[in-house]
């Protein structure tokens, strides 16, 4: 079909863009509910985040019985998992199986990089420009483009002279990288960077691990699933779903009644190696519920934290370097399958890029400030541009022309994390201002997809065809956000979660932090109270600030 076909064509019911679990969950959900949908996907297949990040080593820190879909009982019988923690080639498998068994690749456009998406008022619809010169036209548009999908760019003088070969862990390369009996250096060390040494170690001559901040980072305590642990677990598959549902961070751990103040050192302690043997990302946090409310309890977990370094890494001063500071959990806790063990290795060297940080990269080599590195590979592992770096790659334009990107300098707006004042039928999933990246990902996408698919139906059997939040709405929400926030220990940490690893973004700790459970509960209270701070109409008559419902 042509351009010109395209633009003559009657609007689709729903566009979609990105095909990961969100964009693939939307675009089956509207599917069955009757109405025509497309989704446009940058990547050559699907998989979202799974797609890029193909580093060695990349892996789910959310059990895979849980990181999965709930809503088709085909995918559930028949599908099984070979890991506790699922590697990301098999996730890539699952997501492309899930593809094929729903026959979701018809309606998906591969290769198709959306460049700008434009609410017309006069029409009514959203019109989506690609990158070819191609138009799609949309009643509605879904954006399941993820949380962390922009990497952060490596900006370090020299590197355009770096004869050797560098990686960055979001863009790895499909066909694999040798590393084999080479000199590799890895900046960064959260989840991607961890993951990526404890997997290479083996392999090189020699790793350099540059470290600038140190990480907590839990045992996954990885094992193979039995057929037997199978068919138990999905004998009792929705309980065990709603519990994830209606839980704190989207897992089936029972939530804990307790305080760590409240307890003794010998019953804390108990806990704590109880949830170190048991392992993934609550592994501390799961003991008691005032770990992210309490500096003396958070204390608690920290100590016993660096403890476990300190028994796990032979030489005392490479331990003392790998003990963090900050708070425990206010920087994304990582789950490691021997990370810390890595360091008893003689080919393994880390460097505190605090005391001698990079001051230029050579042709061959990493120039630090009392020290030359010479390197054959670099794997930068330094993160993403979280929350909002996607939104910022597309020009979204709303009511009157209003950018995105304009409306958001400052922080982003949103009512719930699924919609924002003056951007009509425009929703995102796992948005700012939603539980995303504090919960497991995976059935918070399902809980806004089914929002969204609902809202859609809503509209439709009532004959409207509009919806957008209010200003005031909006306003009273992200307010909320802020004030849960604030009852937190989290916003106190320089990191991704209030993009302070981005120069020149502005810092805001826009997450939901008061768990799954009650963003649910706020969820479903807005929709029983006729969606509540929404403005729903059969017109597209502009929605005034000052004369908000």
């Amino acid at each position: 079909m042509s351009v010109a076909d395209h633009v003559n064509a009657p609007p689709l019911d729903v566009v979609v863009v990105g095909a990961g679990f969100a964009g693939l969950a939307m675009l089956h959900s509207a599917r069955t509910s009757g109405m025509s949908a497309r989704l446009l996907e940058k990547g050559d297949g699907v998989g979202g985040t799974w797609f890029w990040n193909r580093y060695p080593g990349a892996r789910c820190d959310i059990e895979s019985f849980d990181y999965a879909y709930s809503f088709s009982p085909e995918i559930l019988a028949e599908w099984r998992w070979s890991e506790r923690y699922a590697r990301q080639p098999e996730i890539l498998r699952y997501l492309n199986f899930v593809a094929d068994k729903l026959g979701l690749r018809r309606d998906i456009s591969f290769g198709s990089t959306v460049t700008a998406i434009t609410f017309d008022e006069d029409e009514m619809h959203w019109t989506v420009e690609l990158s070819s010169g191609e138009e799609i036209t949309a009643r509605h548009c879904v954006l399941g483009i993820g949380n962390l999908s922009k990497i952060v760019t490596p900006e370090y003088a020299g590197l355009d002279r770096y004869r050797g070969e560098w990686y960055h862990t979001g863009m790895w390369p499909a066909e694999g990288v040798e590393l084999t009996g080479k000199r590799v250096a890895v900046i960064g060390t959260g989840s991607s960077g961890i993951q990526t040494v404890t997997a290479i170690a083996t392999q090189v001559d020699h790793l350099y691990v540059l470290q600038r901040t140190p990480n907590y980072s839990m045992p996954a305590q990885n094992r193979p699933i039995t057929e037997t642990e199978s068919r138990a677990v999905l004998a009792t598959w929705t309980e065990r779903r709603r519990t994830c549902e209606w839980s704190d961070a989207g897992t089936p751990l029972p939530p804990a009644n307790l305080r760590a103040v409240d307890v003794s050192d010998v019953n804390r302690n108990f806990e704590y190696e109880a949830g170190w043997q048991r392992g993934g990302i609550s592994a501390l946090s799961g003991a008691f519920n005032d770990m992210f409310t309490s500096e003396k309890s958070n204390q608690y977990a920290q100590d016993f934290a660096r403890r476990k370094i300190r028994e796990t890494v032979r030489n005392p001063e490479v331990a003392e370097l790998l003990c963090p500071v900050h708070h425990i959990g206010t920087k994304r806790t990582c789950v490691d399958t021997g990370y810390f063990e890595v360091f008893n290795r003689d080919n393994v060297e880390l460097v505190d890029l605090r005391v001698s940080p990079i001051v230029e990269i050579a042709e061959s080599e990493i120039n630090l400030r009392d020290r030359t590195i010479a390197v054959d590979v670099i794997i930068f592992a330094i993160g993403f541009d979280a929350i909002t770096g996607a939104f910022d790659q597309i020009e979204i334009s709303g009511r009157k022309g209003e950018r995105l990107r304009d409306k958001w300098r400052d922080g982003p707006r949103t009512l719930l994390g699924v919609q924002t004042a003056g951007f009509p039928n425009l929703f995102f999933i796992t948005g700012p201002g939603s539980p995303s990246v504090l919960s497991n990902m995976v059935v918070s996408i399902e809980q806004h997809v089914d929002w969204i698919a609902d809202c859609l139906r809503h509209l439709r059997a009532n004959h409207l065809t509009c919806i957008e939040p209010t200003y005031e709405a909006e306003d009273d929400w992200m307010s909320h956000v802020d004030d849960l926030a604030r009852g937190t220990l989290y916003p106190q940490a320089n990191s991704w979660y209030s993009g302070t690893n981005v120069l020149g973004k502005p810092r805001a700790f826009n997450i939901y932090t008061a768990g799954c459970h009650t963003y649910r509960s706020e969820c479903e209270n807005i929709v029983a109270a006729g969606y509540s701070g929404f403005v729903l109409s059969d017109n597209i008559a502009s929605v005034d600030k000052e004369n908000c419902p």
